[in-house]
């Protein structure tokens, strides 16, 4: 622990608020809010914890704390701050999933749509839905029963869809407003839980066009009773009082918790989400916090949310100005246990998969770090050239976070400046650019350089970083076999073999990182080359360009039959006389 942070621990106040936590870089990496400071910050720092808070406080080189008058005002700004640094230690709905709805417009002609934003836009929305087949696949049904408008913005004569009966051609007819207000009441029942009123108006429907002999149109309703149950009758009435409902249950085992929800529509149990993250703070706080972002990911509020007893419902209730409910007998009980369940049973079965990712990830980052005698390189960025025989020289960086691949980190370079085979050059132009603009752009900063080679490599970039630009980060080479497969890791000056088990995790990322830079410097070269590739003499041609080049080529079918064309046959292929007089006079030059 640094001095700064002993002084700042000595003097906190014991009021509630919120604390953030900062790396070395200045970086916001966890926010959390406490009904006394004092206790809750100090308590990171002093006696034992898991293994993912020791990660967290490894990394805490200062914090920032906000007072507020109550503990119910720090968790409204605990999720205030989170939304604004998104840090990376906080929960965060990683794959920010979320559901379909269905919608019917509030429009003078409305229209029935698949949706997954809920917007204060006066519309009727149904759902959530399972998955996107399933919200299809009702819409389709929907559609086949109700022809609302399809099209936006409508066009001035009818479509396919009039024809086929899905719509009521709006566009070129006077539909009267109740007609639509009817459909829309109609849709709105049949979401609610009354396909059972619609399968009796279908049958009685099939009937009578039985009777009178128009068996085609018994067979349409036939099939549309064969669609609703397909759709919707596989789904059980769990509760009879067709509320609309989510169901929050949650689980805690060495420093992760597991959150399960349940959501009820129309009393029927249509899907669950489990969501798994490591826990840093009290777990029912983590689980306030959960459930809260949950709601502001665009999750629509249905009319109750069943939490645990430990839970503070009050305060989520305040949160999200909804009706939090914690049952104590009856089916609602037991439906809140059963989610609880699942989360046990979920954190159970995956728990050897998520340590088996933490090892082949940060796990092997720390590895890493202790072979080389650094710390810990959490954000690593390494290297590579590509080319053919000097032509087309590309440069590539690829980032890992975590001991993951950070994508939208990754940066191409076409070399500017390097000559041809000059691959010492063509590195030293790479960092020099990347560095520079970091330095401008005031960039994270990597823990550690990777560079694809070995002693040469390493010596040109510790020139850029130290002698050029004052910058003092960790460089480590990789020397690869005849295979081209990784075999050893350098590091220091003068560059030094460490002695790294091929068995390891940290090898294990080496090589994933050896492997992805040089997969994305060679598909970036391909792109270049195939592009450069295609080309001809035409386009040196003035006033020749990709069309005119395209439109000689179909005409000619090769550059030969263009060379020896008169100027009536350039103008026949549809070249204007001055431009075929031009294309002319270049062939006689050449």
């Amino acid at each position: 622990m640094n001095d700064l942070l002993k002084q700042k621990l000595a003097i906190l106040p014991d009021k509630p608020g919120c604390y953030l936590m900062k790396d070395r870089q200045g970086t916001i990496i966890y926010v959390g809010k406490a009904k006394v400071l004092k206790n809750r910050v100090r308590s990171y720092f002093t006696g034992s914890h898991n293994a993912k808070t020791e990660r967290l406080v490894s990394e805490i080189v200062d914090f920032e704390y906000i007072m507020t008058s109550s503990d119910m005002e720090a968790f409204l700004l605990e999720l205030n701050l989170i939304k604004l640094h998104d840090p990376k230690y906080n929960i965060m709905l990683k794959d920010d999933k979320t559901y379909p709805y269905l919608k019917i417009t509030n429009e003078r002609y409305p229209r029935l749509m698949i949706t997954r934003k809920v917007k204060k836009d006066r519309a009727k929305y149904f759902g959530p839905y399972p998955n996107g087949y399933a919200a299809a696949e009702t819409k389709k049904l929907l559609d086949r029963l109700y022809p609302l408008r399809k099209c936006d913005p409508m066009p001035n004569r009818v479509c396919l869809y009039y024809h086929i009966g899905q719509c009521l051609a709006p566009c070129v007819k006077d539909i009267p407003k109740e007609t639509y207000d009817d459909m829309k009441q109609e849709i709105s029942r049949f979401l609610k839980g009354g396909q059972d009123d619609v399968k009796k108006e279908l049958t009685k429907k099939m009937y009578e066009a039985s009777e009178q002999l128009d068996f085609e149109r018994a067979k349409e309703f036939r099939d549309q009773i064969a669609h609703i149950e397909k759709v919707v009758e596989h789904q059980k009435i769990i509760i009879n009082d067709f509320t609309d409902r989510d169901i929050f249950g949650y689980a805690v085992d060495k420093g992760w918790i597991c959150v399960q929800v349940f959501f009820v529509r129309q009393g029927k149990l249509i899907e669950r989400e489990v969501s798994m993250f490591p826990s840093y703070g009290e777990p029912e706080e983590e689980f306030l916090t959960f459930v809260a972002r949950f709601y502001e990911k665009g999750h629509l509020l249905p009319k109750e949310i069943l939490v645990p007893q430990q839970i503070d419902a009050k305060m989520l209730e305040e949160a999200l100005h909804a009706t939090v409910l914690q049952p104590q007998k009856g089916k609602k009980k037991e439906l809140l246990e059963l989610a609880t369940q699942n989360a046990q049973n979920s954190i159970d079965e995956k728990f050897k998969l998520i340590e088996r990712q933490e090892e082949r990830t940060i796990g092997a980052c720390e590895e890493l770090g202790d072979a080389l005698q650094i710390v810990t390189p959490l954000r690593i960025e390494a290297f590579d050239n590509s080319h053919i025989f000097g032509a087309d020289t590309v440069s590539a960086m690829v980032v890992f976070v975590d001991g993951k691949p950070s994508k939208k980190d990754y940066r191409k370079f076409k070399i500017q400046q390097a000559e041809a085979h000059d691959d010492y050059g063509a590195m030293r132009e790479v960092v020099r650019r990347r560095y520079t603009r970091m330095l401008r752009d005031d960039q994270p900063w990597p823990d550690l350089i990777v560079t694809d080679g070995g002693k040469g490599q390493m010596e040109v970039v510790r020139e850029v970083l130290e002698d050029e630009l004052g910058l003092d980060i960790p460089i480590v080479g990789l020397a690869k076999d005849d295979k081209h497969r990784t075999k050893q890791l350098l590091y220091g000056m003068p560059p030094e073999l460490v002695p790294l088990k091929h068995n390891s995790e940290a090898f294990y990322l080496l090589q994933r990182i050896q492997d992805e830079v040089h997969r994305f410097a060679i598909t970036f070269h391909r792109q270049l080359h195939q592009k450069n590739a295609i080309t001809s003499v035409l386009d040196e041609i003035p006033g020749v360009g990709p069309k005119r080049k395209q439109q000689l080529l179909r005409h000619f079918g090769s550059i030969k039959k263009i060379k020896e064309a008169d100027e009536a046959q350039l103008v026949e292929a549809g070249l204007p006389k001055s431009l075929s007089n031009t294309v002319i006079a270049y062939f006689s030059k050449k």
